[in-house]
Parts: C-alpha cells; sequence; structure tokens
C-alpha cells in the first residue's frame, strides 16, 4: 500500500530530505545562541512543511489536475509561470508558516531555558570555589603530584 503509492511515497521522501536539511542546519548554526537557532530552524521547518493546493494545466483544452504539494515549491513554479495569483496565496502560506515556526522555536527555548531560582542556587554553590568569579578561591589548594602505581 504505502510503497505502491506512489503520492504517499513522494510525500514521505520529502518529510525525511526536510528533517535531514532541518538537523543540519540546526548543527550547523551551532555558533549562534540557542535563542536565536531554535526560532531559525522552525521557521525553515514552517516553511518547508505548510502543503497547499495547486492546479496545473493539462495537455487537453480545459483539463486540469489539482493536487498538494509544498506552498514553497508552489510559489517556486507559480514565480518561474508569471502566476502571480498562485503566487501570491503560496507566498502568504510560506510567510505564514515561517512565522508559526518562529514562534514555536520562541516557545521552545522559552520551555527549555533553565529557571532562574535553579542557576541562582548554582551560582551559590559555586561561587568562589575555584575562583572562576575573579576572585581568590576560599580554600588554597596544594597542587597534587600524580602517582603511577
Amino acid at each position: 500500500m504505502l510503497t505502491t503509492d506512489s503520492m504517499s511515497l513522494l510525500w514521505l521522501t520529502y518529510l525525511g530530505l526536510s528533517l535531514v536539511i532541518l538537523v543540519t542546519g540546526y548543527l550547523g548554526l551551532a555558533f549562534l545562541p540557542r535563542i536565536l537557532r531554535l526560532p531559525i530552524t522552525w521557521a525553515v521547518a514552517g516553511i518547508l512543511w505548510v502543503p497547499t493546493r495547486f492546479r496545473l494545466p493539462l495537455v487537453e483544452e480545459g483539463e486540469f489536475y489539482t493536487g498538494m504539494a509544498p506552498a514553497v515549491v508552489v510559489a517556486a513554479v507559480a514565480f518561474l509561470e508569471r502566476n502571480s495569483a498562485a503566487m501570491m496565496s503560496s507566498a502568504l502560506l510560506v510567510a505564514a508558516g515561517a512565522g508559526l515556526g518562529i514562534a514555536v522555536g520562541l516557545l521552545q527555548w522559552w520551555m527549555l531555558r533553565p529557571a532562574d531560582e535553579y542557576a541562582q542556587i548554582d551560582d551559590d554553590d559555586n561561587n568562589g570555589r575555584d575562583g572562576r568569579d575573579g576572585r581568590q578561591s576560599r580554600e588554597p589548594r596544594e597542587r597534587r603530584e600524580p602517582m603511577i602505581g
């Protein structure tokens, strides 16, 4: 069933490739802080995953093929064909998907950020222990030589 229906196989292939793009994009943005990395990744996901209907004329006069495709693909084809009506509707869906993706990314960042009270407690426990806060450590430590055996 799944392998005999070419449309479902096409959509599964598209989903798999888009997941590869999203994971590599997220890892490629590792130099950015998480507050920027998550919304950018989810915006790209929103752009890639928003579907829309399309309609293509066939060879016979008055015949059309109607189907579903990713809105970004429909927008690209409409741009190349200079079809402003299809371009406007699919471009609005692409923008809505990007906006929704940014909102999901910010929500995910907000949910994953450390709680302030826990961070404060953790900082109080570690301050001054090893001189990381710019002051001398509270306890002078002697250097320990490694021992073999």
